[in-house]
């Protein structure tokens, strides 16, 4: 055992004997209220007489004229709730964990039935799905997404047990979801897009090392890994959905969080004359201290903070105000030393600021349907200077602005019992700032590239619309026929993309489903700006399939297979680089986008792979999920051969599960094991008359890293006191120390091909007090 996790784990023993002797002292722990609203799925009408019961006990409510209900005096514990409705599908919610002298907040939303009520002997309704997204679609509650191991409190690294998203590294969260890149993923925030959820962003991309979100005040994630409807456009890949919480409505709470990462608190209450809430977030890195006593692995020490907040306003009870507000501000700085002593290809410093802003009205329309209308603003500020290692020589000064004010508006409307509407539009406005300075440089396949100056006010709009059709002209038949137009100024392109779904119950048990779409996305505005050519090429292009079906092995636990392939057209290209697919330029090289002074058009990709999800929630102490896929991921560009991308590691197999004794203890694992990404060698002849790594052009991608694999565990201690909760844990990353590979670099030192190793084990223990 090391000497660092050795210490951890003493420091954790004792805290839980203090935290322990503390929670003996108090007299008997109060019992909880649980409260909440039921709601109509597809309309978000109340529905009244619902049945609340909480599993395992006589207790339960019915909800009201206006769909609330209340379940006092509760004894404090983890519990699942039932929810039932004549003529609709019932529904479990786990992990409702009800704490001392405080109220836990409860909303559910029930789907009519597909099956008449003499056949739902099975079902307890711990699995749901939206009708226009039967396929590639996973949910995560908020107590879900905390105790995960190896998130780190990171909803992104969640999604890493899941069989549609690549493992690739560990100093990296970017989600690589069925053979694209970090390129291709959207994220809302209650119906606000949140261009990327991370500390330190990767420009152009939606990837980063630190998730921004504070999982705290997360109530749901739904992940659509493909097949997602037309409500959703300028994505190739992938939709993350989250809904914030609201703040208490009973009184004022707050919390504090300390961990190895950093500290924080969260503070919430309700508005005058209980017509609302608020709740506020403001956390702070150490990282320092971090790297300083555990030697991670690395001498840097990045700083970033962030401040979260979310207002509601109750109008009346049909219509509702959110507010929503989400701040981050990141810092890090490196010199040559230490880009030497940490292997590092280039180094220097980098300031960002991000902010999005907005406002959303929640309007339901009676019984026959509901709108959501936002309006946002995204502002982004980067400041960055990187010199290569090697030389020492500037590769860039980025001083970049890049802002977006959008509207968004989703309808839902259903005209029968077996016909319905979805339709909506959005709209945004770019106004970006460039003033970009690029040294020269010499390419990954050694090919000299002369400096550049982007100096640019680059301004662009988009609209899009979209109509979708949800019939159901049988009985246990479901389709969703729908349609998105959507126009970009940049090259004056109007685009069509329909979209198709299918799903059939074919019993309680088993369901079947297809997907087929056309999806777009406009290439990064960065890449626009750097090359005015792009303008006037078509925006890259995936054509979706999807064929998948679900088997409730039990009530609590369900299998799910998918089928998918991917067609891609559309890439640009760099003539002088005919082998490299140019949007995993992030990834082969320095991290960020440089200029490219030719660049053409109507490089391919092709996607496909099957995925295996067997998922079961917590009853009787136990959960788990174990998933497994096997995939290809390839790109051919204009007049080359068919190449692997860099992240078509071929096969996953990840296993994540918990045991749950009693209500104060809770052990967790994950392990995945992933076949190795594909990599380039040098060309050593090149790589040592130059003293630096040349990569050999006719060998791209054509070697593998070794295989990944890595174990995280953890456990949480909860302590009910008698007007406090107490939530400590312990993780432990790479368990067994492995050394997985991170990337080859060429150590100029030695002059020969070297490894750069992702973390090692790495002990991570955090304390949460709710009072």
């Amino acid at each position: 055992m090391s000497v660092r996790l050795e210490k951890t784990i003493i420091a954790g023993w004792l805290i839980c004997q203090l935290l322990t002797v503390a929670a003996i002292a108090q007299n008997r722990t109060p019992g909880g209220n649980i409260k909440g609203t039921v709601t109509d799925r597809e309309t978000h009408a109340a529905l009244v007489g619902a049945n609340v019961l909480l599993t395992g006990t006589g207790n339960g409510a019915s909800t009201d004229a206006d769909g609330n209900f209340v379940i006092l005096d509760v004894p404090a514990g983890n519990y699942t709730l039932q929810f039932s409705y004549l003529g609709y599908e019932p529904f479990a919610q786990t992990d409702v964990i009800v704490k001392p002298g405080r109220s836990t907040f409860v909303d559910a939303s029930l789907k009519i039935s597909a099956v008449s009520a003499a056949e739902v002997t099975v079902s307890g309704g711990y699995f749901s799905q939206n009708d226009n997204q039967p396929v590639s679609s996973t949910g995560f509650s908020a107590e879900e997404i905390r105790r995960a191991p190896g998130s780190a409190g990171d909803v992104s690294r969640i999604l890493m047990s899941l069989p549609a998203v690549a493992k690739v590294n560990d100093q990296s969260n970017s989600l690589i979801v069925r053979g694209g890149s970090p390129t291709e993923n959207a994220f809302f925030v209650d119906n606000i897009e949140i261009p990327n959820i991370n500390h330190f962003p990767t420009q152009g991309s939606s990837g980063g090392p630190i998730g921004l979100l504070n999982v705290d005040f997360i109530e749901s994630v739904n992940f659509a890994a493909g097949g997602f409807s037309a409500a959703h456009g300028n994505r190739l890949s992938s939709v993350m959905e989250i809904e914030f919480r609201e703040g208490n409505r009973d009184g004022l709470e707050a919390q504090l969080d300390l961990n190895f990462a950093g500290f924080g608190g969260i503070a919430e209450g309700p508005l005058p004359g209980n017509r609302g809430s608020w709740l506020l977030s403001v956390r702070r890195s150490f990282l320092d201290l971090l790297v300083d006593a555990l030697d991670a692995g690395t001498d840097i020490a990045p700083r970033y903070g962030d401040v979260q907040g979310k207002l509601v306003f109750d109008i009346n009870p049909s219509h509702q105000l959110q507010l929503l507000s989400i701040t981050g501000d990141d810092h890090s700085e490196s010199d040559l030393e230490t880009a030497r002593d940490n292997d590092m290809l280039a180094f220097g410093t980098q300031d960002y600021l991000e902010n999005t802003g907005g406002i959303n009205w929640r309007a339901i329309w009676g019984g026959h349907g509901y709108s959501n209308t936002s309006l946002a603003f995204t502002a982004n500020r980067w400041e960055e200077d990187y010199r290569e290692t090697v030389s020492d020589a500037q590769i860039v000064q980025n001083r970049s602005q890049e802002n977006v004010a959008k509207f968004r508006n989703i309808n839902y409307l259903r005209l029968s019992p077996k016909h319905a509407l979805e339709f909506g539009i959005d709209a945004k406005y770019f106004f970006n700032d460039y003033r970009n300075v690029y040294g020269d440089y010499t390419d990954v396949l050694g090919n000299p590239v002369p400096g550049a100056t982007l100096d640019s006010d680059f301004s662009a709009q988009s609209v899009g619309g979209f109509l979708s059709y949800v019939a159901k002209p049988a009985a246990k038949l479901t389709a969703t026929l729908g349609v998105r137009t959507d126009y970009f100024s940049v090259g004056e392109q109007v685009q069509l993309s329909p979209r198709l779904a299918l799903d059939y119950q074919l019993s309680e048990r088993t369901s079947f489903s297809f997907a087929t779409g056309v999806y777009r996305q406009q290439l990064p505005l960065l890449m626009l700006a750097q090359n005015p050519q792009l303008h006037d090429l078509d925006s890259p292009e995936a054509t979706h399939f999807v064929f998948g079906t679900k088997y409730l092995l039990t009530e609590n636990t369900r299998l799910s297979l998918e089928f998918y392939q991917k067609n891609y057209r559309h890439f640009p290209v760099d003539p002088t680089q005919p082998g490299l697919f140019l949007v995993d330029e992030l990834y082969y090289g320095y991290g960020f986008f440089l200029n490219h002074s030719t660049v053409a058009g109507n490089a391919k990709a092709l996607s496909r792979g099957v995925e295996l999800l067997i998922q079961k929630k917590l009853v009787e102490k136990v959960y788990g999920l174990a998933s497994a896929s096997y995939f290809t991921s390839r790109y051919q560009n204009p007049g080359e051969n068919w190449r692997n991308r860099v992240f078509d590691n071929r096969f996953t197999f990840s296993v994540e599960g918990g045991f749950k004794p009693n209500n104060r203890w809770e052990f967790s694992l994950r392990w995945i094991y992933a076949g190795g990404a594909p990599y380039t060698p040098f060309d050593l002849t090149t790589s040592r008359a130059q003293r630096r790594g040349v990569l050999d052009a006719n060998r791209i991608n054509t070697a593998q890293y070794p295989d990944y694999h890595s174990l995280n565990v953890r456990f949480d201690r909860r302590f009910l006191l008698q007007h406090t909760n107490i939530i400590f844990y312990l993780s432990v990353w790479n368990a067994y120390n492995r050394k997985n590979v991170a990337q080859y670099f060429w150590n100029a030192t030695e002059n020969a091909p070297d490894a750069i190793s992702q973390w090692t084990l790495l002990p991570i223990f955090g304390l949460e007090v709710e009072f």
